[in-house]
């Protein structure tokens, strides 16, 4: 059986190194041994040395790092406002409005931007990148993206005809092929830094990253690592079928990481519940588990109080995380020992 059982969480909220300090040994007092901080367009502009001394109060807490380009291509997190400064780089939907704070995969100076915000984390002394949730933008109002000039010379260059406006084949094509493209050069260059790529891709085809996407980003040669988030909270509230989403989707996982010999990280949702639904993550952990992942994180610390998307009653959130980190290593290490038991 895989012998490293890697649990953590999601940080993000605090740059108060004392504090930050303090709820590392906390994270770690709750059974884990990773933690993944957020390092924005604002951190690299206002705090550099702090991030540095986020990463060394981390693994002074003896817990493993992994940085998260947190709003850095414009999709989840914090507002990038790179592309208030490049406009010219933004995403543009297909009826012409431009997104906005998104920029498109495409664009050399964005790819050049990555580049000095990997550069920037490896001066922390991190050695794991997180890319979180890279995705297309789609507006009921305005269509798909994108759909911007350098995209249209490059599809029509390629299909030899101009861009549709339509979602055809050939444009999610394009897409797929743009996302693989980019996450080839820049972790390219994370690997050429001595960095370790991680990643997680939602499961979802409106976001571009349907299955053959996502199989084609997991074989990328330099993504060392590759995870889903089976968020169930606003979707399902049967025990049944929590378990049966949280199973399905870590067993799919898995199977296209083992495809390509890639290894794997499983979110758990630790955030957004109502109360008296806490025990619910306790359903998804357990499938999570069984389903056969190893690398199980939260999202996120302390329930998510840091966002307005936080859980009702965090501190009672926050404990359950523990009890579930606590339970999922005694059942690692008890089936360990079952199989040392059988050799003798």
């Amino acid at each position: 059986m895989e012998r490293t059982l890697k649990l953590g969480t999601a940080y993000h909220g605090n740059r108060f190194l004392h504090q930050v300090d303090a709820d590392m040994r906390d994270i770690a007092r709750h059974n884990m041994n990773t933690v993944v901080h957020m390092y924005t367009h604002n951190d690299m502009i206002r705090r550099p040395k702090l991030m540095k001394d986020i990463v060394k109060a981390s693994e002074d807490a003896g817990l493993e790092v992994w940085m998260d380009n947190w709003g850095m291509d414009g999709g989840p997190g914090d507002k990038f406002f790179w592309t208030a400064i490049h406009p010219e780089c933004k995403m543009i939907f297909a009826d012409g409005t431009p997104t906005p704070y998104k920029p498109c995969f495409n664009q050399p100076e964005f790819r050049k931007f990555t580049k000095t915000w990997i550069d920037a984390v490896g001066e922390t002394g991190c050695k794991t990148l997180f890319w979180d949730e890279p995705c297309y933008v789609n507006s009921a109002e305005h269509g798909w993206s994108c759909h911007c000039p350098t995209c249209q010379k490059l599809f029509e260059e390629r299909y030899g005809k101009k861009m549709p406006t339509e979602l055809t084949d050939e444009v999610a094509q394009f897409r797929a092929d743009t996302l693989v493209d980019y996450f080839t050069e820049v972790t390219n260059y994370a690997h050429d830094y001595g960095m370790i790529n991680t990643g997680c891709i939602m499961f979802a085809p409106t976001a571009g990253t349907g299955m053959d996407t996502i199989e084609r980003l997991v074989a990328v040669p330099n993504f060392d690592n590759v995870g889903c988030d089976p968020y169930w909270c606003g979707r399902y509230t049967d025990p049944v079928e929590i378990y049966k989403y949280n199973f399905e989707k870590t067993k799919q996982n898995l199977e296209f990481c083992a495809k390509f010999g890639k290894d794997h990280n499983v979110w758990l949702q630790a955030y957004a519940f109502p109360y008296g639904r806490e025990d619910e993550m306790l359903i998804g952990a357990e499938a999570i588990y069984d389903a056969g992942a190893r690398t199980i994180l939260t999202w996120s610390y302390f329930g998510g109080e840091s966002e307005d998307y936080g859980a009702q009653n965090c501190e009672m959130n926050w404990a359950i995380q523990g009890e579930i980190c606590a339970h999922l290593r005694r059942r690692h290490f008890n089936d360990m020992l079952d199989e040392i038991r059988a050799k003798i």
